[in-house]
């Protein structure tokens, strides 16, 4: 019999030494993503300069300052049905802002994606930010980096979990390559992508990240990408005040945000034409809308960057909040490809500016940034990302309080008015449930002497299958009991033998009569008091069998008792007790006053 690990030997964590060349694997992942967004933004760069202002040039620029006039609405539609074509006739995962994209691969496809998607992903994403796309470079990159660390893992021979590991990575590194936000980047890991909070999996991400963050130094610049004056340490209680104000507002607009996208892609499921073409007509709001509000083109960092330095007029915030939004969730519903992360800071960098209008004055810029971290914390249910993704873009450490209570009760919000975030239901809406839950499993505090069967028959190895038959036609052991331990006199575990084949030797009156010890499994499979109920789950897994006599640690294999599926699940149902059943354990008892006796008189 198999000897396992006592419960003292399994560590916190699951990780072994294969996490070392995973995470060397991760590093370079990092080098390559750094280069694969430094050519994503040169793309963009590149087809905001053709198609706007006619001349080779990567430098980032906003399409709001093109001379086209009226003709610049042609140039968005032009833009999407190029787009239109590439998805059907390349790759329909193009379409999309990249991240539900990820985690769908992620989910379903064992993490592989295919290397076209690799160059279409990108190429498709400029064309689109290029063109006046009111989208992020993010989302792209995120795709794009997760598709080269997906490819550069399927050279390899890697588990389907070391494969998510290591596309994981790549995202995390474009990300931080776009934005100079490493620690952000990581926590978008673990709150979306990963699925998990092991280091097997968070070391590699991390170092990714580090290295991407690392080399952009070298290639794009150290950042901060918005810098801002710093603002006071600690803002009073009427700016904390307002800034739960501030994140139920940042709620609300998620709430409205999500419904919008989601409402747009409805509609255009509900036209009589080829989804080819839906882009097209996304593209031509987004001319429209261009038209009538200039700096809603385009990824518009200019514009976010004037919102946290509080240089922009009311027109401006009013143009974000009605024109940007609209023709953001009509695009996207359209299925273009383009981001959600530059978007949703210039629509909570809106909301803040009309927010400082009338909550308390804590320096230039201070609505505007809390807003854009409640936004993310409410809109993508990421609210650790969101804090740290704002601190990281400004360098502002002093707002990390106001964040974290904004971003926390803008995340409150939509937890409880949304079953699903932006991200999350379009996976949805593919057939697939996706639990953003990440708790303890009871199964890992539970051990297998706290959830066994002491109740139950055990066969003396010595016995006849006569003596056998005579002792069952009178006994047939506890209900349930499908498993028979073979023990000798000492209680020692010998083998064993299934309810089913005993039954088959004792149905046959006239077959040989041989001793237990014979005809019983000599190999059978244990388990041991202080194991975790995990460690049991994954050895039935393993083995294919669902009980197991629980024997002693010590050479003589005592038997203890057994342990089956349905134990498992009673030791689950003690989980779900202590979430339901609601009791009060102290109680405050008032002294009970004695009779007060009032002395006759005299």
């Amino acid at each position: 019999m198999k000897k396992h690990p006592r419960a003292q030997d399994v560590g916190d964590f699951t990780a072994d030494w294969r996490m070392v060349p995973i995470a060397g694997a991760a590093i370079l992942i990092g080098l390559l993503s750094t280069v694969v967004a430094w050519a994503l933004l040169r793309l963009i760069g590149l087809c905001t300069n053709l198609f706007y202002y006619h001349r080779w040039e990567t430098t980032l620029v906003s399409p709001a300052g093109n001379q086209l006039g009226a003709w610049a609405i042609l140039i968005p539609v032009a833009g999407s049905l190029i787009i239109g074509f590439m998805a059907r006739y390349g790759s329909e995962r193009i379409r999309g802002h990249g991240i539900p994209e990820a985690i769908e691969s992620i989910l379903i496809n064992g993490s592989r994606v295919q290397p076209r998607l690799a160059i279409l992903k990108p190429l498709s994403s400029a064309i689109s930010i290029g063109t006046g796309g009111p989208f992020g470079a993010e989302g792209p990159i995120i795709m794009t980096g997760g598709a080269f660390g997906s490819m550069f893992a399927q050279f390899f021979h890697l588990t389907s979990v070391e494969r998510k590991t290591l596309l994981v990575a790549g995202a995390a590194a474009g990300m931080s390559a776009t934005f100079a936000s490493p620690i952000a980047a990581v926590m978008l890991a673990v709150e979306l992508l990963l699925f998990e909070w092991k280091p097997r999996s968070l070391v590699p991400v991390a170092l990714a990240s580090a290295t991407a963050g690392a080399a952009r130094r070298y290639i794009l610049g150290p950042g901060p990408l918005f810098p801002v004056s710093h603002h006071a340490l600690f803002i009073g209680p009427g700016g904390l005040l307002g800034c739960v104000l501030g994140g139920l507002l940042a709620g609300v607009l998620s709430m409205l945000l999500t419904g919008a996208v989601y409402a747009a892609e409805d509609a255009f499921q509900k036209l009589p034409i080829h989804w080819m073409w839906w882009p097209a007509i996304g593209g031509l709001a987004v001319g429209l809308g261009g038209l009538i509000f200039p700096q809603a083109l385009g990824v518009g960092y200019e514009t976010i960057g004037a919102l946290l330095q509080g240089h922009v007029a009311a027109t401006v915030i009013l143009g974000i909040l009605l024109v940007k939004s609209i023709i953001w969730a009509v695009a996207l519903g359209s299925g273009t490809s383009g981001g959600v992360l530059a978007p949703l800071l210039m629509m909570g960098g809106a909301l803040g500016g009309i927010e400082a209008l009338f909550l308390p004055d804590e320096g230039m810029g201070f609505w505007p940034l809390v807003s854009m971290g409640a936004i993310l914390g409410g809109t993508m249910r990421s609210p650790f990302t969101g804090i740290i993704f704002a601190v990281e873009l400004t360098h502002d450490i002093n707002v990390l309080l106001p964040l974290l209570l904004a971003a926390v009760i803008a995340h409150a919000f939509t937890v409880l008015v949304l079953k699903r975030s932006i991200l999350t239901e379009k996976v949805a809406r593919r057939g697939y449930h996706l639990s953003r839950e990440y708790t303890v499993d009871p199964l890992e505090i539970l051990f297998a002497r706290d959830a066994m069967r002491t109740n139950l028959v055990a066969l003396p190895s010595g016995s006849t299958l006569e003596q056998i038959r005579n002792t069952m036609s009178t006994d047939h052991g506890p209900r349930g009991q499908y498993l028979y331990p073979v023990v000798n006199a000492a209680n020692q575990l010998r083998a064993v033998i299934t309810r089913k084949h005993l039954q088959k030797l004792l149905a046959d009156p006239q077959a040989a009569n041989p001793v237990l010890d014979d005809v019983a499994s000599k190999s059978a499979v244990v388990a041991y008091p202080d194991e975790p109920l995990r460690v049991v789950v994954n050895r039935m897994a393993e083995t294919g069998l669902t009980r197991f006599p629980v024997v002693d640690r010590g050479d003589q294999q005592k038997l203890l008792g057994i342990i089956g599926l349905r134990d498992l699940l009673s030791a689950r149902t003690r989980n779900l007790e202590e979430e339901r059943n609601r009791e009060r354990v102290l109680r405050i008892r008032l002294p009970v006053l004695g009779k007060i006796v009032t002395a006759p008189p005299g």
